[in-house]
């Protein structure tokens, strides 16, 4: 039996039932409160600020892998390799500017709520995604790609049907980084009122009620445990059957 597996399986099923029926585990956080103050958070659906937090998330890594492959794919090209300084320099922008000074310049700009966070999360994911993609376009075996020339193949043929899908795990491990990254930093996005589950936090901070602080913590370190082990796992499944491919390609 994989008690890995089990574990995981037990943990997810554990926040699902948090999430739909919080008072249910109210009993475990009353300790944490004082003068009667709430052990749920109960301002607004725990439910709905995960499935908010998990989009805004999941949106801003999409965007943030579109832009950072189609930069790893321009510089890797011939006519696009004089790119490759400039390329970086835009890929650590994010990483440079906090989040917290993004939303501080998005704001005036683009008015609370969401837009902010999507801006500061897509800056802040860009690095990862575009290094892994670097480094998986720029490493491919020389035997695989020769033998894609041989068969007479255009270069976006090459690119579609041999750089990319063997590039797939290193570039995933990319979007791995970004994504969990992303996930915790977004609940920043809270003090400009995105709803995320920052608002949890923020609201257990300012009342000094531990019982909301830790449930929001809680709920956003589970939600990154359980996708880092999720892409993780698919990551190896690409890895093994792009092994598999390279030695079919050789053979």
């Amino acid at each position: 039996m994989n008690w890995s597996l089990l574990i995981r399986l037990v943990v997810l099923a554990l926040l699902v039932a948090f999430l739909v029926t919080p008072q249910s585990f109210a009993f475990l956080l009353e300790p944490l409160t004082k003068n009667g103050q709430p052990a749920i958070y109960d301002r607004a659906s725990l439910l709905s600020l995960t499935l908010s937090h998990l989009a805004i998330t999941f949106a801003a890594t999409f965007a943030a892998t579109i832009v950072a492959v189609g930069l790893a794919i321009l510089v890797t090209r011939p006519f696009g390799a004089e790119f490759l300084p400039l390329s970086r320099s835009l890929a650590n922008i994010g990483q440079t500017f906090p989040p917290v000074a993004v939303l501080a310049l998005a704001v005036p700009i683009l008015g609370f709520g969401t837009a902010p966070t999507l801006v500061a999360l897509f800056l802040y994911g860009l690095l990862p995604i575009f290094e892994n993609s670097l480094t998986g376009l720029t490493t491919l075996p020389p035997a695989v790609t020769e033998a894609a020339r041989g068969m007479g193949m255009t270069g976006t043929q090459r690119l579609v049907r041999v750089e990319l899908p063997l590039a797939l795990p290193v570039i995933l491990g990319g979007v791995r980084l970004s994504t969990v990254i992303s996930l915790a930093t977004a609940t920043i996005g809270s003090t400009v009122a995105a709803p995320t589950l920052g608002e949890v936090i923020i609201a257990g901070l300012t009342a000094s009620n531990t019982a909301l602080v830790l449930q929001g913590g809680v709920i956003v370190a589970v939600l990154a445990v359980l996708i880092y082990d999720g892409l993780s796992a698919l990551e190896k499944f690409l890895t093994a059957r792009t092994g598999r491919a390279q030695q079919e390609a050789a053979a």
